[in-house]
């Protein structure tokens, strides 16, 4: 691609680029997000280039082009659908056609029937309360979204930057670099009330107003790709799936504050956004929208990717940088804030991926645009990983204010099997949990603040009655201590505390006052703990503590865990009536805790007993059971 000089070649490219896209006949757009990769996205990609090749009378011409030629249709790969329960996933345009649960021998159906013929293949289809689905956007997973920021994810090829183009990718660029000063980007960000998607909700607007204030001029933009978070991949399917939107934020930030250089932080468990990363900033340094004098201005911007080890700690924003640095990943003592002394003791514009995936569409739109979506106090949308005992998890886009019984039952459709909804961990191991009580609360930052939960990063957790709150504390606890630093005394010594109290409690060993005691480490935590993710720590069992006191005096003094995942509580019972006295779990029992004669009921000695569950595996007849 020629290098493009100023904006009217910008506008020559985006024209071409489109109107390339519109002459294709048909569009065949595979999944290429990680959860469909593991599902063999990319061995039906291969093959559905195979079909092309082997039936010349299709006219299709494969390379770097936009949408791979002129031909009638056009074979890509694309970042995360969002619909990631139903994957692998195949959109075909222009029709907007969605298949379901793609598999390698589906593709030559596929080429064969829709491709040449344009028919339906029924099986194929999503289906829900006994309604086919053929295309996409009728899909109530995606009729109840407002994609904003998604809205390109599972709809471009991600690895060629024409794409991004074509959808008026660089225009919010174009726009603020020769229609807009500096302080008027700010400006506009700040009347958007726009706040951080990482978890705190900072005013994004106020950030870069304090970056530009500063008497130092060398200064640093900074992308906060460490997403750590247990199940959340909000920011990870954008890096996949669209990730010059995010960069084009990164470069309107530069330009607002007068910085020239940025970094990505990226989790080196996550190579595939670090590829589609490295390959969208070597195409925009090759077609001139990254490096020197941008479009023929002043503004010059470099960008740098670094890859983080792992280290949760690491998604707080002092420890982040000193990461970058080259030091080890630990947050330190403030005032002076990242603004003021972050990246190499510069001041620092530090916002998370989908923050600046939103910068663009406020400077495309206005402000006003974005404040006309969700509430006044927490406008625009927000990105949720939507994951447990639901049964429709994927990614999902929201306005903010939605209610969580929308999310769950309207998108998510409901729980899962024969289970009931019992509570959502919400906003990760620094979250809390919301009950049947909190189902129509709204999903913004000030209002989850008040029950005690937080939004996060957007992990969304369904949990149903089959799950134990106490063992769901000692899951993220054990994942917080593991994940502390070290640095300061209450996040290491208190974490490690807790643990201790909850693993004794799901073991049988709990007493009633460590109940109390778990409270009171909880406060101390809280109240003294040097960064925002050990006041956080230990959020999940206070919350839990709060909600379910009665699971945890039950775990305590009658010794029972009424879900049956504690192990060491669970009671093997063999029923005399069902019972065939066929000694076949006495046989498959590990460590002879079970006995009696052939033909007579057996019966199982629980001081023996490891708790294994192989008994209850062997017995052809249900006669063992957990008791309770």
């Amino acid at each position: 691609m020629e290098r493009i000089e100023n904006r009217e070649a910008l506008g020559l490219v985006r024209e071409a680029s489109k109107a390339q896209i519109e002459n294709s006949k048909c569009r065949v757009l595979i999944c290429a997000g990680t959860g469909c990769l593991a599902g063999g996205s990319g061995d039906i990609y291969r093959r559905m280039c195979e079909l092309v090749d082997e039936n010349p009378d299709v006219e299709v011409h494969f390379g770097e082009e936009i949408a791979h030629g002129d031909g009638e249709l056009g074979i890509k790969k694309s970042g995360c659908h969002g619909f990631c329960e139903m994957g692998p996933l195949m959109r075909i345009e222009p029709q907007g056609i969605l298949y379901t649960k793609v598999q390698l021998d589906d593709c030559d159906e596929i080429f064969h029937r829709t491709i040449e013929k344009g028919e339906i293949i029924r099986h194929l289809l999503f289906k829900q309360d006994g309604i086919e689905y053929q295309k996409q956007d009728e899909i109530p997973f995606y009729k109840k979204q407002t994609r904003n920021v998604l809205k390109n994810c599972g709809h471009i090829d991600a690895e060629h930057i024409q794409e991004y183009i074509s959808t008026g990718g660089y225009q919010a660029l174009e726009k603020a670099l020769f229609n807009m000063k500096p302080e008027e980007v700010i400006e506009e960000i700040t009347e958007s009330n726009l706040r951080g998607r990482g978890g705190g909700g900072f005013q994004t607007g106020y950030k870069w107003s304090q970056v530009a204030k500063q008497q130092e001029k060398e200064r640093y933009v900074v992308c906060n790709g460490d997403e750590g978070d247990p199940g959340a991949f909000m920011d990870r399917s954008i890096m996949e799936g669209d990730p010059h939107k995010m960069i084009e934020g990164m470069m309107i930030a530069a330009y607002a504050v007068g910085a020239s250089e940025g970094y990505i932080y990226v989790r080196a468990e996550y190579p595939l956004a670090i590829s589609r990363l490295k390959l969208a900033i070597a195409q925009a340094e090759e077609c001139g929208l990254l490096g020197d004098h941008i479009l023929g201005t002043d503004f010059s911007f470099r960008l740098h990717i670094n890859r983080g080890a792992g280290a949760f700690v690491c998604g707080e924003g002092s420890a982040l940088t000193a990461s970058i640095e080259g030091n080890r990943g630990m947050p330190r003592v403030k005032p002076p804030r990242t603004v003021e002394q972050g990246l190499f003791a510069k001041p620092t514009v530090l916002n998370n991926v989908e923050t600046f995936a939103n910068v663009p569409m406020i400077i495309n739109e206005g402000a006003e645009w974005f404040k006309s979506i969700g509430p006044e106090s927490s406008p625009g949308t927000k990105a949720f990983a939507l994951t447990g005992s639901v049964k429709h998890t994927g990614l999902i886009e929201v306005p903010m204010g939605t209610t969580l019984r929308e999310v769950i039952y309207d998108i998510g459709g409901g729980i899962k099997g024969d289970g009931e909804f019992k509570a959502v961990q919400i906003g990760g191991p620094s979250g809390g949990c919301l009950i049947t009580p909190h189902l129509d609360i709204n999903l913004d930052f000030d209002s989850l603040k008040k029950m005690g939960a937080m939004i996060g990063s957007g992990g969304l957790v369904v949990m149903d009655n089959h799950t134990c709150m106490v063992e769901v504390a000692r899951f993220f606890m054990n994942f917080t201590q593991n994940e502390s630093c070290g640095k300061c005394v209450p996040c290491r010594e208190g974490t490690k505390r807790m643990l201790e109290i909850l693993e004794r409690i799901v073991a049988g060993n709990g007493k009633l006052e460590d109940l109390d005691l778990l409270e009171e480490l909880a406060d101390t935590i809280t109240d003294t703990a040097l960064c925002g993710l050990g006041k956080s720590a230990a959020l999940p069992v206070i919350s839990t503590l709060k909600l379910f006191r009665k699971e945890y005096e039950e775990h305590v003094v009658e010794k029972k865990c009424v879900s049956h995942n504690c192990t060491a509580m669970r009671q093997f019972i063999i029923s005399p009536e069902r019972c065939k006295g066929c000694s076949k779990c006495a046989r498959n029992c590990p460590v002879g805790a079970i006995s009696g004669q052939i033909k007579e009921p057996y019966v199982i000695d629980n001081e023996k007993c490891i708790k294994c569950g192989a008994c209850e595996s062997a017995c052809a007849f249900g006669a063992i059971h957990i008791e309770g």
